[in-house]
Parts: C-alpha cells; sequence; structure tokens
C-alpha cells in the first residue's frame, strides 16, 4: 500500500519536472510560475522522503 503512494508521488514529482523543464524552454520564462512548480516538487520530494523513511 504505502508502495503505491510512493509510485504515485514518483510520478506527480516527475511530472512537475517536466513542466519545469517546458516553462524553461520558453521564449520569456515565467519565473513565478517555475517558483510555484519548484516549491511543489519539493514538497513532494519531502513527502516521498518521509513515506519512504516510515
Amino acid at each position: 500500500m504505502m508502495d503505491v503512494r510512493i509510485e504515485n508521488l514518483k510520478r506527480k514529482h516527475a511530472t512537475l519536472d517536466e513542466e519545469i523543464g517546458g516553462e524553461v524552454q520558453r521564449p520569456i520564462p515565467d519565473q513565478a510560475a517555475i517558483s510555484e512548480l519548484k516549491k511543489e516538487k519539493l514538497k513532494l520530494k519531502d513527502a516521498i522522503v518521509s513515506l519512504q523513511e516510515a
């Protein structure tokens, strides 16, 4: 059960990584959007680490 949750979080983390990459490649990247995506990605990473240590 925990493994499924961790995998879902990892997928969301990878999706955010792709979104950040896409935004960075735009001619005029939206720095505010990038910042929010990075914050969300960090929250997911923290959640993943927390579940793996449990």
